[in-house]
């Protein structure tokens, strides 16, 4: 039987109480006030101080959230606030949310790293490893538009490898003319950006070469959002015939997405981000192209998500829960919309993601494989929003609105 590991996990977080009670975008400056009440908060600043992410070492280096207008800013991450004021460590996963967080696959299968050895494949042995959960990273150096975090572990997977590794994330704040030389474009001066990168790097600290045979890695980056009534995740993908390329996209991880909130189109898909209904998607390496987006028609905030996607390489872990006939034909890019579980039911968000995969890492001893994902804010009058979804996207942000 095919089991869906996030459908499970989501349906537990929401027993266990972690959604949210208020609904309402908070500004970067509470939720800055609110996370350095609990924790140690880093913040990385532009000089004029409108770009500002929040950084959370305690969370594995994650950027917790993002503003590009200041403290008085909307606050761009979800934040799973219920859950850090309780102060208590959950059992299986500590979803403290973030618009940025270092994951590793693959989850489920004979290779994965959330189960024991040998163990079943079922929720009560599900569990996220420690270093990517609630362990925290060792901040190595800061300065006012960068941060950069290590850390070492072992992890051993449900076949019995042992992985011997070191995780190195580098967080950088991009400036204005950064962020437009990194798409190609030019940024107008009435639009309000926030950018930055994360380069998120695993080396093999272990005597003996990682081999398909026996299991392998990867780095997936999970940005949590935001959502509202009005926002559509955009995702441009390779158009061929589906006997050339396979399926345009993996829709029916929790049962198919109904039509009226998912349109695919002859180069581009809408999704429907507004945190009600629980539903994922993902494209595979043939479809996936290295950008995808989603813009915000309420607040007007356009996004965007750049990733590391070479060439020619089509080994992704797969992270189902069951024994794999192909256990390296996963998803490179993935976006999940929050919703209630069973009807009447309060979402654990609510919030939208969109995230992105490395490779399969085959890595000979002290070999290192990095991951960029790249993520750009822009908030600022319609037609200039526009000019970048047209140029990024290749879509209008009409378009968009009137998609679903």
């Amino acid at each position: 039987m095919k089991i869906c590991p996030t459908l499970i996990t989501l349906s537990f977080l929401t027993v266990m109480g972690c959604s949210q009670t208020n609904n309402k975008i908070a500004t970067f400056g509470e939720d800055l006030a609110f996370l350095e009440k609990h924790t140690d908060c880093i913040v990385l600043s532009d000089p004029n101080g409108m770009a500002r992410l929040a950084i959370v070492p305690e969370y594995q280096g994650r950027v917790m959230t993002s503003t590009a207008k200041g403290l008085d800013g909307m606050s761009f991450g979800w934040i799973n606030k219920k859950l850090i004021e309780s102060g208590k460590t959950q059992k299986h996963i500590n979803a403290y949310g973030g618009e940025e967080r270092f994951w590793m696959g693959p989850e489920g299968g004979q290779f994965a790293i959330y189960f024991p050895e040998g163990a079943p494949f079922e929720f009560e042995h599900w569990q996220v490893p420690p270093v990517i959960d609630t362990e925290p990273f060792d901040l190595v150096s800061k300065t006012d538009n960068i941060a950069v975090f290590t850390k070492t572990a072992s992890l051993t997977n449900w076949s019995g490898t042992k992985f011997d590794i070191r995780i190195d994330r580098d967080i950088r704040l991009l400036s204005s003319g950064d962020a437009a030389g990194k798409l190609g474009i030019d940024i107008p001066a009435s639009v309000s950006p926030v950018v930055y990168e994360t380069v998120s790097k695993i080396t093999n600290k272990g005597d003996k070469p990682w081999k398909k045979q026996t299991g392998l890695l990867s780095i997936w980056i999970l940005s949590m959002f935001n959502p509202s009534d009005r926002t559509t995740v955009v995702i441009p993908f390779n158009p061929c015939r589906e006997d050339a390329l396979g399926p345009i996209v993996n829709d029916t991880y929790f049962g198919k997405v109904p039509a009226d909130r998912l349109v695919v189109k002859e180069k581009i898909l809408f999704f429907k981000a507004d945190g009600k209904y629980r539903s994922k998607i993902g494209l595979s390496p043939y479809r996936a192209k290295p950008i995808l987006g989603s813009y915000d028609a309420a607040n007007k905030v356009l996004t965007l998500v750049q990733y590391t996607k070479p060439k020619g390489i089509t080994d992704y872990v797969n992270s189902m829960w069951q024994m794999q006939d192909k256990p390296f034909s996963g998803d490179v890019v993935n976006s999940y919309n929050d919703g209630p579980v069973n009807p009447g039911e309060k979402p654990m968000g609510p919030f939208y993601e969109l995230e992105s995969s490395s490779p399969a890492l085959e890595l000979a001893p002290g070999q290192s494989v990095s991951h960029i994902h790249r993520v750009f804010h822009f908030v600022g009058p319609e037609p200039e929003l526009d000019k970048i979804a047209a140029a990024t996207l290749n879509v209008t942000l009409e378009e968009i609105k009137n998609a679903l």
